[in-house]
Order: C-alpha cells, then structure tokens, then sequence
C-alpha cells in the first residue's frame, strides 16, 4: 500500500558541487523562468507583427535591470537584516543567490530597461509589454520554487495536509516549536500559473491591446499577492499592524485597474505592427468600435510607411471597402451634384459623347438622330 506523508518535505540540499563551481537551486529556478518568459514573448510578440529575436535583444536591456531593481527593493524594505548591528552588511546585500528579490522593484526597474532596450530598436513598447506578460507571470510561477529550496517565505503554522516542513535552523525565532508551515511559495506559484493562463486566454479572446495585457497581469497578480502577503511571518515593516507589502500590492493593483479602463475607453482595440513599429493605433473605429476599412487605415498612416509596408503586410483581419463598409457614401451624401448643377453640359459642349458613351439614351434622343 503505497503511502502518502503529511507534509510537504523541503529539498535537503539547495546547492551542489559541478567540480569547482557551485550550482545553486534559487538561481536555476531565476534562469529557467527567464528563458520561458523570453521564449513565450518572442512568439507572441512575432504574431503581433514583431520580428525574431527583437524581444531577446530588448531582454539583455531587462533582465540585468530587473535583477538590480528586485535586489534593491529587497534590500531598501530589508535594510535591517544587512545593516544593522551583527547584519550580513554591503557584501551580503550583493549576494543574490542566497534569496530575496523584491518583485515590485524588478518589475520597475526592469520595466525601465525594457523601454530603454525597445527605444534603441525601435520597437512599440506597449506591444512589447503585453506580449511578455503571460511570461512573466509563469517566471514568477518557476522562480518561486527557489524559496522552496531555500526554506524561506513560508506562512504561518498549520497542520493541513500541504503544509510545508521547515528545518529549525530556518524557523523565525518565535516559531521554532512548531514543525509545519503554510507553503506560500506554492500558493503564489499556483496563482502566478493561474494568471498566466487566464491571460492567454482573454488576450486570445478579446481584442486587448496599448499594454493593457500587462495591466491586467499586475491588477491580478496586486490581488493574490495581497492576499497571500497575509499569511507570511517574515520579519518586514509594518503601517497600523499591517505589512508592507499589502498595502504595496493595493496601491498598485488599482493604479492598474484605473489604467485598464481608462486604455479600453481611449484606446479601443489593437495596434498594427510591422516589423515591431507602431504603423495604426487601432484595429477598431474610435467610435462604434466596428472593423475599419482599408481606407481608413491609408488615411491614418504616414506616406512614409506607407511607402514602406507592402500592400500584403496590411492585416487581413481589415475588410474590403464595400458599401457596407462606407455607408457615409450615398447619393444623399452629394446632394449637389444634378442636372442643374451642371447647366454647361449641353449637345454642343460635348460632342464626342456617342450612343456608345451614354448607357441610357432618352426617347427625345433617340427621334432627334432619326
């Protein structure tokens, strides 16, 4: 009978020994979730209208950012643990792999360097942003699997079935008489996997474009980190008994949801890429939210790009200019063109006109040539 523990072990080991050099579990866990996020947005991004390799290049611009920024907010909410008295001090706050990256300052910085990367490209950043989304968010998901190795942000004490197993060595000092804890690690690494595929899939679903993918991955991941922030016993500042971190989450999350909304009402609908450059803001009219025409799409494009994009690189999704899809063209729209209009027109002002070149003769005019 095969049986099934109580708990959820941690991993023994979070280093081994590849020759001389040190493999570290934490800084796998970084990589790996990297590479995903790169792999995931170079193919969404393509399907935009990016090329191959653009999100690669801007992400040597990102990642070193984000890094730095995540390190930083880490060790600025954190100060005590580095600089105060009996602290690791200035070269324990460069040692990134023993843990603690901030996610709110890597997004930040690392927001930056993507801007800066995709600025020297040439690329739209908007597009760029809702493209690598889902795959940050399933970085996120990788990368926490690193705290697991390292026995660290676990939760509080609990019995449940899942709790986590913590060695007394890395217990808070005030829990270390109890054996199991809430794995926080694993709840956001659920959460993150949810929220990356909740946005496949409403990217896929509806027409969202001018970031607000991105948006919606930071309002989403604002509301489960708040609530899994409740849960932790870390040491970390407090406003009125409550962590920081919360009320970071809470502050952000809504600053995303405001833009979310305000971007579906200034800017419905899609940019058009070529080649990874802005050529229309849109995919849909500003005011009835309906397919564009082709005409339109001339008219609200530069001649320069124009000159530049190929008839075949327009998007099919565009439908043909009918006159369904110009309904302002009818006779009503050109009251002023009748036959008092044109009072010159007469037999002897046009006389090359022939019964070939007009269609509909009239009786009169048929008696005047007999």
């Amino acid at each position: 009978m095969i049986t099934f523990p109580a708990f959820i072990p941690s991993p023994s080991e979070s280093v081994w020994q590849l020759g001389p050099f040190p493999v570290r579990a934490y800084a796998l866990c970084i990589l790996v979730g990297i590479f995903q996020a790169v792999w995931l947005g170079n193919r969404r991004f393509i399907a935009r209208g990016g090329l191959d390799g653009q999100v690669t290049d801007i992400a040597m611009w990102a990642v070193p950012f984000g890094v730095i920024g995540g390190r930083l907010y880490h060790v600025v909410s954190d100060w005590e643990i580095y600089f105060s008295e009996g602290g690791k001090g200035f070269l324990g706050a460069l040692r990134i792999w023993e843990g603690g990256l901030g996610i709110w300052g890597a997004i930040a910085l690392g927001g930056v360097g993507a801007w800066i990367g995709a600025k020297r490209q040439g690329v739209a950043f908007a597009p760029f942003a809702d493209s690598i989304a889902p795959g940050i968010a399933f970085a996120q998901a990788i990368g926490r699997f690193g705290n697991w190795f390292n026995q660290e942000l676990f939760g509080r004490p609990t019995t449940l079935p899942w709790g986590l197993e913590i060695e007394t060595a890395n217990r808070p000092t005030n829990f270390t008489q109890f054996e199991t804890f809430h794995p926080t690690f694993l709840y956001e690494a659920v959460a993150c996997t949810l929220i990356g595929l909740l946005l496949l899939r409403s990217d896929k679903r509806y027409v969202m474009g001018h970031g607000r993918v991105f948006a919606l991955y930071v309002a989403m991941y604002c509301a489960a980190r708040g609530l899994i922030e409740t849960l932790r016993i870390d040491d970390t500042h407090l406003i009125l008994g409550i962590r920081l971190n919360v009320f970071t989450a809470l502050l952000i999350g809504a600053g995303a949801l405001f833009y979310l909304v305000r971007s579906s009402e200034k800017n419905p609908g899609r940019e058009v890429l070529s080649d990874g450059k802005l050529v229309l803001q849109n995919l849909t009219s500003e005011t009835k939210q309906e397919p564009i025409s082709e005409e339109a799409v001339l008219h609200s494009v530069s001649p320069e790009v124009i000159e530049e994009v190929e008839p075949a690189q327009l998007p099919e999704s565009i439908p043909p200019v009918t006159e369904q899809s110009a309904p302002t063209v009818t006779e009503q729209s050109a009251p002023t063109v009748t036959e008092q209009s044109a009072p010159t027109v007469t037999e002897q002002s046009a006389p090359t006109v022939t019964e070939q070149s007009t269609p509909q003769p009239t009786q009169r005019g048929r008696r005047r040539k007999t």
